[in-house]
């Protein structure tokens, strides 16, 4: 009978393997324990923060409380809080704080006229005590300002009415440019440059993304140098914009739209190393001057700008074959625009007519617009 000179060599392999394998799968167990761990814990936080901002039973309890006590009053309170035919639905703001301060507007005496209107929510001619501290609180808001100087335009979502610092605007039938709307738990872990591609899956057809890019061209005219200053969009993202069933645009969350003499006074004098700490919002720039180390006061970009680097891709893709090199060349130029390139206003002016003009000719005949 044959033996090994080695007796105890046949136990040491599968001992390593078998130590080798313990410690693989503790590792992987340890892995797998700390991305559920980490995963937890971003959806606690992000639910606990949900929560917390979005508790539209406690909203409604603390405003009609108010309500009944006669401290606010509205065109929308008997709604909420007697009737109750107007419920809360979705909640578009998980943000605490999203109020802004204005500043000295033109034609301020049509501005008084305009708010006291608004504010005299059962059209009797008199502002009640109660309405005036809705007003007064709801005009801490700039979109709620905002909303009332555009309520003749189009694309402005127009005021139902308002009870206490709550206000009530029409229904928006799709609440972004583009897209799907997903649970926020899946959002957590879809990289943005997937979500990106698969977004743009989910449009309508072209003449009707040309109907819409359309109305935002016009809503950039709308609040350029209007009757009460100038206004800079400082969020220009698909989410804050949408479209009703006919696609007309409709501006979703206004709150990031400022005047331009109130970002001039929040971002002058701001300490700054490079021009990354000259940002307010997500796309209102100004320049780092490394002289002072202070921020400038002029914005880079213009609004129409940031629209049309928005409206790129929206457009390009699916365009028609004899205009897409054309749309390309418009956007492109459009997107170069600066404020502070000599005779702005003119480009401006130039290059947001021409590219409605060639989206409207190319419209103008189809069922889909």
């Amino acid at each position: 009978m044959a033996r090994s000179l080695c007796p105890g060599a046949w136990l040491r392999k599968p001992y390593y393997l078998q130590a080798r394998f313990s410690y693989v799968r503790m590792k992987y167990l340890f892995f797998s324990w700390l991305v559920i761990f980490v995963g937890s814990w971003i959806i606690y936080v992000q639910y606990s923060t949900y929560t917390e901002l979005c508790r539209g039973k406690d909203c409604k309890k603390i405003i009609c409380n108010k309500y009944k006590t006669g401290v606010i009053d509205g065109p929308a309170c008997n709604s909420l809080c007697v009737t109750e035919t107007l419920y809360f639905g979705k909640c578009l703001s998980t943000k605490p704080n999203n109020q802004a301060k204005l500043g000295d507007q033109g034609n301020l005496s049509e501005l008084v006229n305009l708010v006291l209107t608004v504010a005299d929510g059962d059209k009797d001619g008199q502002v009640s005590l109660g309405e005036a501290k809705s007003a007064w609180a709801l005009l801490q808001l700039n979109e709620f300002l905002l909303m009332v100087i555009l309520q003749d335009k189009e694309h402005t979502p127009k005021l139902m009415g308002f009870c206490g610092d709550l206000y009530v605007m029409e229904s928006i039938e799709y609440t972004s440019l583009y897209g799907i709307s997903l649970p926020w738990v899946i959002e957590l872990f879809i990289p943005s440059g997937f979500r990106r591609s698969m977004d743009q899956l989910f449009t309508p057809s072209w003449p009707r993304k040309a109907k819409i890019a359309i109305g935002l061209l016009e809503f950039v005219e709308d609040v350029f140098h209007g009757p009460y200053g100038n206004f800079l969009m400082c969020d220009t993202s698909a989410k804050n914009l949408g479209y009703n069933d006919k696609y007309d645009l409709k501006m979703v969350d206004m709150r990031k739209i400022v005047p331009e003499a109130n970002l001039k006074e929040l971002i002058k004098d701001r300490h700054c190393e490079t021009d990354l700490d000259c940002v307010y919002g997500t796309d209102c720039r100004t320049s780092c001057d490394q002289s002072t180390m202070k921020c400038t006061s002029e914005v880079i970009q213009p609004n129409l700008a940031k629209a049309c680097q928005l409206l790129k891709d929206y457009l390009l893709r699916g365009a028609p074959s004899d205009i897409h090199e054309e749309l390309e060349k418009q956007l492109y130029s459009c997107i170069a625009l600066k404020v502070t390139a000599s005779q702005m206003e003119m480009e401006h002016s130039l290059i947001l007519n021409n590219l409605k003009t060639l989206l409207w000719k190319k419209i103008s005949y189809t069922n889909d617009s």
